[in-house]
């Protein structure tokens, strides 16, 4: 090879889509830096030692051994639970994510949830395939009050779709004092968050999943829906405690849900939500979208700019001090 390679991109796919169309979306993105595809495990031990920057869904802490010139490790997901993060820190390699480029289709299919319950659509979809034009009863989605757990990119964007629906908006984030583009404000505390839902037509789940909000949508959460709500979990299925919610669409709990996500993930054919009316579920595809990569491919170039001129890095998980 007769240079060294300003990025390599690894080999191993996300979500369907070819790393060599990442490749080539870098390449326009970054006419002067030299991008190579590792197509190969024999190919990524050859060209991530000579790499700046490597991108990709993991990278082996073997690569690492020899890779002294490597300044910056962009991961194609969102979550770097995956990521050998020690052994990055120790090489001093910054670190990013691709939080955010799946917000607006995230946001744009949780509307769609809302909407599909407020007007009955599904069940408006249950008599087509009956081949039965029978009427049915819907409902109006403004005026109603909706609560967006989670006010990071993808609550903003949900809310920004919000705008013109004409309904009441309450935003629930870890601090309540730094406000937010929703009606009201409120915390992560348990009154807070029961405030919130007592007065909920629609309750939209977009905040990560962790100690504070595994199980936050419980049987006592349920229970303070009122039963004409309907939950939207775009986020993690950890979120809702999954037989509580069985149970509260069982028994007339609560109107319904759109699952994006579940737990346990992939929902098991025989599982009991697979036969509930009021259930709809889609297998995690919220985020996709055909602009996956020209996204991503904008986050590494802002990022190989302030490699050069030491700007700020966008979407950084870990940096080294600099010290």
């Amino acid at each position: 090879m007769m240079s060294k390679p300003d990025i390599v991109v690894l080999r191993e796919g996300t979500e369907g889509l070819s790393m060599e169309s990442y490749a080539e979306t870098l390449r326009e993105r970054l006419p002067e830096a030299t991008v190579e595809l590792a197509r190969t495990p024999k190919e990524e031990r050859e060209l991530v030692p000579q790499a700046r920057i490597v991108t990709g869904v993991t990278i082996e802490e073997e690569l690492l051994e020899d890779a002294d010139r490597l300044e910056l490790f962009a991961c194609t997901f969102a979550g770097t639970d995956h990521v050998p993060m020690d052994a990055l820190a120790e090489h001093g390699v910054v670190v990013t994510n691709a939080g955010g480029i799946h917000a607006p289709g995230i946001a744009e299919q949780s509307i769609a949830n809302m909407l599909v319950f407020a007007r009955n659509l599904h069940e408006g979809w249950r008599r087509k395939s009956n081949g039965e034009w029978r009427h049915f009863q819907s409902h109006e989605f403004t005026d109603s009050t909706v609560t967006v757990v989670g006010l990071g990119s993808i609550g903003q964007e949900i809310v920004q779709r919000l705008e013109g629906f004409d309904v009441e908006t309450i935003g629930i984030r870890y601090t309540p004092s730094k406000g937010g583009p929703t009606d009201e404000v409120l915390s992560f505390e348990e009154d807070d968050v029961h405030e919130a839902f007592s007065r909920s037509e629609y309750v939209v789940l977009a905040c990560p999943l962790n100690d504070l909000t595994r199980n936050l949508v419980d049987e006592d959460a349920l229970a303070t829906l009122p039963p004409e709500a309907v939950i939207v979990n775009a986020a993690r299925g950890g979120i809702i405690d999954t037989d509580a919610l069985v149970s509260a669409l069982q028994f007339n709990g609560i109107r319904g849900t759109a699952l994006d996500v579940t737990d346990p993930e992939p929902l098991p054919n025989d599982h009991e939500l697979w036969d509930l009316e009021n259930c709809l579920i889609t297998p995690h595809t919220g985020g996709h979208t055909p602009k996956h990569w020209d996204r991503l491919a904008d986050i590494v170039a802002t990022n190989v700019d302030a490699l050069e001129d030491g700007r700020g890095f966008e979407n950084v998980v870990f940096r080294p001090d600099s010290s």
